[in-house]
């Protein structure tokens, strides 16, 4: 026997977690990277400039995403990709242009980060994605994505550089966590939405560290790409995607 969708199942404003998912959000994150890094150096607009542009265009997509009377994944999908935009020159201009540090960068977005948590619980009762369809939950949830994008920023540049790991070193410590939180969600009963979220925060840093081995040049460890034609086909990638793919709105999870 078969449950009836609940009426927040029907009107939740956010995409069913499936592989497509994640396979498209981490090429929202890996855009954002290159994306990021086009406006502020190949452009040569700064971080600041480049991070006012972004988070103009991130303002207005998450208006229009409240506005929405029912879950778009255009939508939806071109406003992720603002956010993670916006979280790369953010990130980069709070670590490189006020001197912080990308050590002290990650803690203090790690800090906003649980905050924002912490906010959205006590005012809604629930962080599950499928109760995102009130214009109150969208703002903490788009609050909080803004937050988990600038802190992989932050952690993916922490891990490639002051670690020492490399990009591709990243990528294998950000991938090999990822898996096992997928099987974390396979074996075990933890809690769906907690483990939804600790994916989902460290596909950024996945996709910063791969960004990064895409445009930086071959002698700091990237293959010196060009960061408009990367940009240009992560979109043509994410857009195939996006329309190809099963897109339904997210329910309870159980």
């Amino acid at each position: 026997m078969t449950s009836t969708p609940t009426a927040c199942d029907a009107i939740a404003k956010v995409p069913e977690v499936t592989l497509g998912f994640w396979v498209i959000k981490i090429l929202a994150t890996t855009l954002g990277e290159t994306g990021g890094d086009a406006v502020s150096m190949s452009m040569d607009l700064g971080y600041l400039v480049g991070t006012a542009i972004f988070f103009a265009l991130f303002v207005v997509a998450v208006l229009a995403q409240i506005r929405a009377d029912r879950f778009r994944p255009w939508l939806y999908w071109a406003t992720i990709i603002a956010s993670t935009t916006v979280g790369t020159t953010l990130a980069d201009y709070a670590d490189r242009s006020l001197g912080i540090g990308y050590a002290g960068g990650s803690a203090l977005l790690a800090a906003a980060l649980a905050a924002s948590f912490f906010a959205w619980h006590r005012s809604v009762g629930s962080l599950d994605i499928a109760s995102v369809a009130s214009p109150k939950s969208e703002g903490f949830y788009w609050l909080t994505i803004m937050f988990s994008q600038t802190l992989g920023t932050a952690l993916g540049d922490w891990t490639a550089d002051d670690a020492g790991l490399g990009y591709l070193g990243g990528a294998l410590v950000f991938g090999g966590a990822i898996v096992l939180i997928a099987l974390a969600a396979k074996f075990t009963r933890l809690s769906r939405t907690a483990l939804f979220w600790a994916a989902f925060v460290l596909t950024r840093p996945l996709g910063a560290v791969v960004g990064d081995f895409l445009d930086k040049p071959l002698d700091h460890g990237g293959l010196a790409l060009d960061r408009y034609a990367a940009t240009a086909v992560l979109v043509a990638a994410i857009a195939l995607l996006v329309w190809r793919l099963p897109q339904r709105p997210a329910t309870r999870a159980h």
